[in-house]
């Protein structure tokens, strides 16, 4: 069963779609604690009464990859609480024709899960309309992305 990914295309170049992968409070909205650009870095991510998690920076090879672990999750909205532990969040960036390629992969967010719908929709808001408007502009737009 496949999980979520998406792809979008910035007339930027990778270090600068890097920088603003790794200035996750820029463009996902909620409270987020902790280092988020470091291998081995921890954060946490909530918006109350809705979303909690905890995530393990696990890979960074700048400005191609970086990849999260979920280490911890909690989502008021399931019956299954924890649906997103031991999922692995993972950005992809790529040159082609003086354009940047970012191919986000939440591996292991599949659609049997109670959450995919939603999940799958916000991540789109926050990939396709937050992150690209931090790279394309340098402000992002995490509250206007939808969230559950």
């Amino acid at each position: 069963m496949s999980s979520f990914a998406t792809t979008i295309v910035v007339a930027e170049q990778p270090e600068k779609v890097f920088a603003a992968i790794r200035d996750v409070r820029s463009w996902w909205s909620g409270v987020i604690e902790g280092g988020t650009s470091e291998v081995d870095d921890e954060f946490t991510y909530a918006v109350p009464d809705i979303h909690w998690c905890k995530i393990r920076v696990t890979d960074v090879d700048a400005p191609r990859r970086i990849s999260w672990l979920v280490l911890d999750s909690y989502l008021t909205f399931t019956e299954t609480k924890n649906e997103w532990n031991g999922t692995t969040i993972t950005f992809d960036v790529s040159e082609r024709d003086g354009l940047s390629e970012v191919r986000f992969t939440h591996e292991g967010l599949v659609p049997d899960f109670e959450c995919y719908e939603a999940c799958s929709e916000a991540w789109d808001g926050y990939i396709a309309g937050s992150l690209r408007q931090l790279i394309r502009t340098g402000t992002g737009e995490p509250k206007r992305a939808p969230s559950r």
